[in-house]
């Protein structure tokens, strides 16, 4: 059967037109009009024939065609009512392509993806970070996440220890995975053009470099000291619930000088300081 290519200015407002849809902009809506870009994200993805894949928000399915065109298996899930009928049409003939209706948010991923899969999504903007911890801090078998998301989320997504925007997001995604910024998206890649920068992150999800005993405690702890980052270490962790005395002892314990801020702290630093506190706080 044959499909006409959806990642085409012409096709894209031909599908808009016939559907009477425009870009929901609460929902985080740019349509991707760009082939390239999809071949793009495709190869960083590193996508095989056989592959299982989880696509988050296919909108008219321009990303998922290429996917399926590269013999994925693609599990998409869309919340916006609206698209279903749309996909119908679109993806017709795909026997590769299972659509769920729903929230990725409130859906049973590691149910609906039993075996090793992989994510490849265009993610909304508005909830990117929700979608990126729940995709990490769940026990599920995924084993590549490659997201486009605004510039600004890569950067923080991939910085290092120092930087200004080092930060909880950082540390989430770079204890259970490898992140790279693989390439940027230009907004004229968009229907309609977003007012930002786009880039597409690679994330190939390993083993936490660092034994922590408890995840739970460990992201409380990394989360408060970044809470009031402009703080140092005694007084932002504070927030947390600790008192001063068990910070400043579990800091010498953990030969962290007490006049550090968070963004200074590395992974190893933040596991050793949260499981010095557990202990103490025990």
């Amino acid at each position: 059967m044959f499909h006409p290519l959806i990642a085409d200015p012409s096709a894209t407002r031909h599908i808009l037109r016939k559907f009477k849809l425009r870009a929901v902009k609460g929902l985080g809506q740019n349509f991707l009009i760009d082939a390239d870009i999809v071949r793009q994200i495709i190869d960083a993805a590193q996508i095989e024939s056989g592959d299982e894949v989880l696509e988050i928000g296919p909108g008219i399915g321009t990303l998922t065609q290429g996917l399926l065109e590269a013999g994925a298996h693609v599990t998409a899930v869309e919340l916006d009512k609206k698209l279903p009928a749309v996909l119908k049409e679109t993806l017709e003939g795909y026997e590769n392509f299972r659509l769920v209706e729903g929230d990725i948010l409130k859906i049973d991923i590691a149910a609906l993806m039993p075996r090793r899969f992989k994510v490849v999504a265009n993610l909304p903007y508005y909830i990117t970070t929700q979608i990126l911890l729940t995709l990490l801090e769940k026990n599920l078998s995924v084993t590549k996440v490659v997201t486009m998301v605004q510039r600004e989320v890569a950067e923080r997504m991939t910085a290092l220890p120092g930087s200004k925007i080092y930060g909880a997001l950082s540390i989430a995604v770079q204890f259970r995975s490898e992140a790279r910024i693989a390439f940027e998206v230009p907004p004229k890649s968009f229907l309609p053009p977003p007012e930002v920068t786009s880039a597409v992150v690679v994330c190939d999800i390993r083993k936490p470099p660092f034994e922590v005993v408890d995840e739970n405690f460990f992201i409380k702890v990394v989360r408060a000291a970044f809470a009031q980052r402009r703080k140092t270490l005694p007084n932002s962790l504070t927030g947390a619930g600790f008192s001063r005395e068990k910070i400043l002892s579990a800091l010498e314990i953990s030969g962290i000088d007490g006049s550090r801020r968070a963004e200074t702290l590395s992974l190893e630093e933040f596991a050793n300081l949260s499981a010095t506190l557990q202990n103490k706080n025990s």
